[in-house]
């Protein structure tokens, strides 16, 4: 596969590092943000320990309620989606993915008033100062 992994409203783009340096370099980035980090989630690691097989796959869970909150107030079941995730995983080939949900998508999905978008719309400007 050479291009990006397909499934509706997620994008993913390739990186140049390897899973546990992009999930540092994203955290890093969204605290330098201003942005909380809630949780990293190590899918990998969490099931080897159970000594079952699986691909380096993390999680990061990050946000800020300053933007999240109106979303939730003017659309409740949005907080499904929020804080905002970002998924870092390595593909059977060895190539590093960072994948997370398109704004416009979680605009569509949960019918967010005009103007709301933007309150998720930073993810892809973070995920490319993350990866320079």
């Amino acid at each position: 596969m050479t291009t990006e992994p397909p499934s509706e409203g997620v994008a993913s783009r390739l990186s140049a590092y390897p899973v546990a340096e992009t999930m540092r370099r994203i955290e890093e980035t969204a605290r330098r943000k201003g942005l909380t980090v809630f949780a990293r989630i190590d899918h990998g690691g969490n099931a080897r320990d159970l000594g079952l097989t699986m691909q380096e796959e993390q999680l990061i869970v990050f946000g800020d309620p300053r933007a999240g909150t109106p979303l939730m107030v003017a659309r409740p079941l949005v907080g499904l989606e929020l804080p905002l995730r970002v998924l870092v995983w390595q593909d059977p080939w060895g190539r590093v993915w960072v994948s997370y949900n398109q704004s416009a998508f979680i605009a569509q999905r949960f019918g967010l008033p005009d103007g709301l978008e933007k309150n998720v719309a930073g993810v892809p400007g973070l995920i490319e100062e993350a990866l320079r």
